[in-house]
């Protein structure tokens, strides 16, 4: 006997009873659907959770300091000439050591930081270079007055606008031979001396070369 339908009244035809079926096998796939799609998104992300937790987290290894000495004794033979290879101490360390600059002046140039803490000092040979070249790195900033470190005259250097130049507030730069030489960074003047000072024998040998 067909089934009643309450909303009707009477028996519904072949055709409702037809459809009916149609929307709820419909319906009960569009709820399947969306259980399985919440389903896998959690076993995802549980996925995810897994693999996050399982990375280490140490800290990430230190990069190698660059060998200043050896790199230096590569240059002094391409070059034909003494390389400087400055010494800071304890608590400074060497986080670049590369030539700088094409097309213009080149400068073998070594960047020291302070391990732990903030400040850093610049040590640059540049090659063939002069006074201008020292003055163009500190941005047009000219020498306010002298000194004299272990024998040698280095021009002094305070940059009034250091953000214009990189954080650089104080410089020395002095000639060697057919180089100029600039100690420059925001280091304390007295480290800047001190960097100076390891270098004395290399500018005394560089103003030998013919």
């Amino acid at each position: 006997m067909a089934r009643v339908v309450a909303h009707l009244g009477r028996p519904e035809t072949p055709q409702e009873a037809a459809d009916r079926k149609a929307e709820s096998s419909r319906r009960y796939r569009s709820s399947k659907t969306f259980r399985n799609l919440i389903a896998a998104l959690l076993v995802t992300v549980a996925v995810v959770l897994v693999v996050v937790a399982a990375v280490p987290r140490g800290e990430p290894a230190p990069r190698p300091e660059p060998d200043v000495v050896a790199l230096a004794a590569d240059l002094e033979g391409d070059r034909g000439r003494p390389v400087l290879t400055p010494s800071l101490g304890e608590g400074w360390r060497v986080n670049q050591a590369t030539i700088e600059g094409s097309g213009g002046t080149q400068a073998w140039t070594m960047v020291y930081v302070r391990s732990g803490e903030s400040g850093f000092l610049r040590i640059a040979q540049g090659f063939d270079a002069d006074e201008a070249w020292a003055g163009q790195l500190l941005d047009g900033t000219r020498a306010t007055d002298t000194t004299t470190i272990d024998g040698i005259e280095w021009n002094v250097y305070r940059p009034a606008n250091p953000a214009g130049t990189g954080n650089i507030d104080y410089a020395l730069a002095t000639a060697a031979g057919p180089d100029y030489v600039l100690v420059y960074g925001d280091a304390a003047p007295e480290t800047a001396a001190l960097a100076a000072a390891s270098v004395t024998s290399q500018i005394e040998q560089l103003r030998e070369v013919p």
